[in-house]
C-alpha cells in the first residue's frame, strides 16, 4: 500500500509563512510526478504546484513568486514553502503523487494517490 502523510498546516497571519511536507511511503516502483492541490470551502480542488520526476516545476498564477515546491528524493518527501500568505490561500491542501507500485516482480500501471489533507488558515 502507498501512504502520503502531510504535515505543516496551521493558522498564520497574512504575510506569514508555512511549510507543508508530504512523505510518501510504500512499495513504490517509481514516482512520476507530485503535486500540491487545495480546496477552499465551496470551491473546486485546484492545482497549486507540481513537480515532475525530472525536477520541472509548475505553479498556479496565484502563487507564483510566493510558493516554492521542492523535494528530497532520498526521503521521498516533497515540500511546499508558502511565503507572503494571503487570506485567499486559506484551504485544505492535499498532496498528490502519480506513481507506479510494485506488484510482485513487476510494476503496476501509473495511478494517482492522495494524502489526507492539511488545513491552512490565513487570517487577515
Amino acid at each position: 500500500q502507498v501512504q502520503l502523510v502531510e504535515s505543516g498546516g496551521g493558522l498564520v497571519q497574512a504575510g506569514g509563512s508555512l511549510r507543508l511536507s508530504c512523505a510518501v511511503s510504500g512499495s513504490i516502483f517509481s514516482i512520476n510526478a507530485m503535486g500540491w492541490y487545495r480546496q477552499a470551502p465551496g470551491k473546486q480542488r485546484e492545482l497549486v504546484a507540481s513537480i515532475t520526476s525530472s525536477g520541472n516545476t509548475n505553479y498556479a498564477d496565484s502563487v507564483k513568486g510566493r510558493f516554492t515546491f521542492s523535494r528530497d528524493n532520498a526521503k521521498n518527501t516533497v515540500y511546499l514553502q508558502m511565503n507572503s500568505l494571503k487570506p485567499e490561500d486559506t484551504a485544505v491542501y492535499y498532496c498528490n503523487a502519480r506513481l507506479r507500485v510494485w506488484l510482485g516482480l513487476r510494476a503496476g500501471v501509473e495511478d494517482d494517490y492522495w494524502g489526507q489533507g492539511t488545513q491552512v488558515t490565513v487570517s487577515s
